[in-house]
C-alpha cells in the first residue's frame, strides 16, 4: 500500500472553475487527503464493499443512520472531476418578504439522467445491491451540494417532499473534501421528540463529523421523525460536496 501523491495545482485549477461561475472565490484551497491510501498502480476512486464496516445506529420512533468510514478510496480525483465538470448553479429562495441565495451550489440529476462520474454509477449500483431488500426499490435521482467554505450551509430540515413526508424511505450521502459536523435531532412535536417511557420531551442533539469519501445513509422513519442540518462555522475550512443519492419522488 502506498498514500498517493498529489498536485496541488490541478485541485487549485477545479475550484477556480467552481467559482468562476458565480463571480468569485470565496473558499479555501481543497487540501489532497494525505490519508487516501491506494494500492499500487490504482489511480482512481473506488467504492469499496458496504459489507464491510457499515454500522447501523438506530433512533427513536423507528428511524435509523448506517455510517461508513472511508467507502470510498482515492476521492480526491473523484472530487477534482467533479467541481470541474458539474453544472453548479447558484439558486435564491423565497424567504419571509424577500429573496435570499442559498447558501450552497446546487446541481439534480433527475432519473434517468446519465451520472456526471462513473464513480458515482459505481457508488450507485453498491447501494442498489446492498440496500434492494430493504428498500425494495433503487436509487432513482442525485441531487449534489457544494459547500464552498464554513460560511456555506443547510437549515434544519428533513426530505420531505414527496414519499418522504408518510412513507418510511432512505437517502444516502456520499461526502468528499473537508470534514463536516452533519447534525440530528428529533423533529420537534413529532413522535422522536417524546420519551416512551416517561412521556417527557426531549431536543438531544446528535452530532457526526463527516470526512472524505464517507457514507452516510438515513433510513426507516428519518425523514419524517428526524430533521438534520450542516451548520456555518467560523473556523477556516475547505470545500465539501456532498452526493446525495435518493428513491423516486423523495426530496
Amino acid at each position: 500500500m502506498r498514500a498517493r501523491e498529489h498536485s496541488a495545482p490541478s485541485t487549485g485549477t477545479a475550484i477556480e472553475h467552481v467559482f468562476g461561475i458565480v463571480g468569485r472565490v470565496r473558499a479555501a484551497p481543497f487540501q489532497a487527503s494525505l490519508l487516501d491510501v491506494l494500492p499500487d498502480g490504482q489511480a482512481d476512486a473506488v467504492v469499496e464493499p458496504l459489507r464491510e464496516g457499515l454500522r447501523r445506529h438506530e433512533l427513536a420512533a423507528g428511524a435509523w443512520v448506517d455510517l461508513r468510514r472511508r467507502w470510498v478510496t482515492g476521492a480526491d480525483s473523484l472530487f477534482e472531476r467533479l467541481c470541474a465538470r458539474v453544472p453548479w448553479r447558484a439558486e435564491r429562495r423565497p424567504m419571509y418578504d424577500r429573496t435570499v441565495d442559498i447558501p450552497r451550489l446546487l446541481s439534480f440529476y433527475e432519473e434517468g439522467q446519465p451520472l456526471p462520474d462513473p464513480a458515482l454509477v459505481a457508488a450507485r449500483r453498491a447501494l442498489d445491491m446492498h440496500y434492494a431488500p430493504e428498500l425494495g426499490e433503487p436509487f432513482a435521482t442525485l441531487g449534489l451540494a457544494f459547500y464552498r467554505d464554513g460560511r456555506d450551509s443547510v437549515a434544519w430540515h428533513g426530505d420531505r417532499i414527496g414519499r418522504g413526508s408518510s412513507h418510511d424511505t432512505m437517502v444516502a450521502i456520499l461526502v468528499l473534501g473537508a470534514p463536516r459536523a452533519l447534525l440530528l435531532r428529533p423533529r420537534p412535536g413529532g413522535p422522536a421528540a417524546t420519551n416512551t417511557a416517561t412521556g417527557a420531551a426531549t431536543s438531544a442533539t446528535i452530532r457526526l463529523t463527516l470526512g472524505h469519501g464517507d457514507l452516510l445513509v438515513m433510513g426507516g422513519s428519518c425523514q419524517r421523525t428526524w430533521d438534520h442540518a450542516v451548520p456555518k462555522t467560523t473556523r477556516p475550512i475547505g470545500p465539501r460536496l456532498s452526493a446525495q443519492f435518493r428513491p423516486r419522488n423523495v426530496r
